[in-house]
């Protein structure tokens, strides 16, 4: 027995060790960090528990009969962060450069079902080269594995892709079906054709980056949520954000202590927010000053910043905020802004995160490209998302709300539980300009000061319309509140809501547009 558990000494040092010191030595060369130490991040101290590390593939053919390393460049396991349970499956590019084959396919399954059926977070850290080409469709299938598991664990469990290094091809389809992708400059890239594909089909000349590089992806398509410049801060934040997320979608998210007293008076509001409507500010301020210790996880913090999308805590409870930016395109609604919020919304609702909308919203985008784009398809996604959404739901409106921006941003009227309001909030179908040149355009033209007869009849509409207590009036608002208050007010709002239970119509599932 003594000679037998020193042999298994021995092969579980050469599988911690990985295939050589020269294979290491190239990974680190990129600036890229291995496997085990990806994951020592990532994980507790100590905590993790390996699952198949002795795996070895059965593929001949093509030289693979001898070369048979352990693991088969998959590490899966699971482990604990901040003392919370977290599966994780993480590519080793040392070995086929991390690519999936049979062996490999069947570890990640076997991890991703454990993580379903344990009801906890699954990280994938992708840092391989796509399907294994010498072990032919059993690669691809592997993939499809994945995907029909991807799709299974969506909404029940939070699923995080980390990507740490090239991911290719339909590889990069199981990162866009998880919850969150993560991903770091220079090292890590995500495209379906690679640049010397591009260039036979197109005729186009781009490098690895330039094709689906960090930037690309956390600025212009909108695949990526984060993206840092090295691996440990990229950890550290997964971190973070799995200490907002609950295990599942049968539990609330974790409550953490706070010190930021729920009745602290936001006395600086008033002078962040021009009560000029035309006057831009940072939302971002707004924000700060309302959640504990002014700390927030903004997702998808470079692309359609014209709204934000943040994590924070609010009395040590979490919530989803989802607010305008009139910093940016003065906080109008568009194709994009309505994609990435909706997907924010329906995350949230699927995880039991209550949700707080700041309004400041001017509209929809006008414009023949967002018509031709498809802003009504891409604006109905999120308003779909509101209205199927069964978590607390609270609207505040600061400035403006108007037109059907103002009905799509969780208005009372598509099912927000409360809605506030400021002293300074215009609520209409449009700013009193526009709407008094279509109703008193005749009045207008036959006048013989045209602009002055103009200028009167939009302070008349204004007051008559648009005054601060026209909508509390008519019970579309809740209550206008002193900005001060804002925080003990949505705190107290979100404590009562904490117990609220919706039912869902009998079906299938909706069918969204898309």
């Amino acid at each position: 027995m003594r000679s037998q558990v020193e042999e298994l000494a021995g092969i579980r040092e050469r599988v911690f060790a990985g295939p050589s010191e020269k294979a290491t030595a190239a990974q680190k060369a990129k600036g890229k960090l291995t496997v085990r130490e990806r994951i020592g991040l990532l994980l507790d101290e100590g905590s993790f528990q390996e699952v198949e590390p002795l795996r070895r593939h059965r593929a001949s053919g093509f030289g693979l009969e001898a070369k048979k390393p352990y693991t088969d460049g998959v590490v899966t396991g699971w482990g604990t962060v901040e003392g919370r349970t977290v599966f994780v499956y993480a590519h080793d590019f040392r070995i086929f450069g991390g690519a999936l084959g049979e062996a490999h396919a069947a570890k990640i399954h076997k991890i991703m079902d454990m993580a379903i059926a344990a009801g906890a977070p699954l990280v994938s850290l992708n840092d391989g080269a796509g399907a294994r080409i010498q072990e032919g469709v059993t690669a691809l299938a592997g993939y499809g594995g994945i995907f029909r598991r991807n799709t299974k664990a969506s909404g029940v469990i939070p699923q995080i892709s980390v990507m740490l290094g090239p991911c290719a091809g339909g590889a990069a389809y199981s990162p866009a079906l998880t919850d969150f992708v993560f991903m770091v400059r220079e090292t890590s890239q995500m495209f379906i054709t690679g640049p010397d594909v591009v260039k036979a089909v197109t005729g186009e000349e781009i490098t690895q980056n330039g094709l689906g590089g960090a930037d690309v992806h956390a600025e212009t398509s909108g695949v990526c949520h984060f993206a840092y410049d090295d691996e440990e801060t990229c950890l550290e934040e997964v971190r973070y954000l799995l200490s907002l997320l609950p295990r599942n979608n049968r539990e609330n998210p974790p409550a953490a202590p706070c010190d930021d007293p729920a009745g602290r008076r936001c006395e600086s509001l008033a002078d962040l927010v021009p009560a000029d409507g035309n006057r831009p500010y940072d939302m971002t301020k707004v924000i700060e000053e309302i959640v504990d210790d002014g700390e927030y996880l903004e997702v998808h913090q470079r692309w359609a910043r014209n709204i934000i999308c943040a994590l924070a805590r609010m009395d040590g409870q979490v919530v989803g905020i989802v607010a305008n930016q009139p910093q940016t395109l003065a906080g109008v609604l568009d194709i994009e802004a309505s994609e990435k919020a909706a997907r924010f919304v329906q995350m949230c609702d699927a995880f039991s995160i209550p949700i707080v909308t700041l309004l400041d919203v001017p509209g929809f985008l006008p414009g023949v490209d967002q018509e031709h784009g498809g802003i009504i398809r891409h604006g109905a996604k999120l308003l779909y998302a509101y209205c199927d959404a069964t978590v607390p739901r609270i609207s505040l409106i600061l400035r403006k709300a108007y037109g059907g921006a103002y009905i799509v941003m969780d208005s009372q009227s598509i099912g927000a539980d409360l809605t506030y309001a400021w002293p300074t909030n215009e609520i209409a179908v449009m700013g009193a300009e526009g709407a008094a040149n279509v109703i008193f355009r005749r009045r207008i033209a036959e006048a013989d000061d045209p602009e002055a007869m103009r200028a009167e009849l939009v302070k008349e509409y204004r007051a008559e319309l648009m005054h601060p207590y026209y909508a509390a009036e008519r019970g579309l608002v809740d209550d206008v509140i002193d900005p001060a208050d804002t925080r003990r007010v949505l705190i107290g709002a979100l404590a009562m809501l904490r117990t609220k239970h919706a039912e869902r119509p009998a079906r299938k599932h909706g069918n969204p547009p898309q």
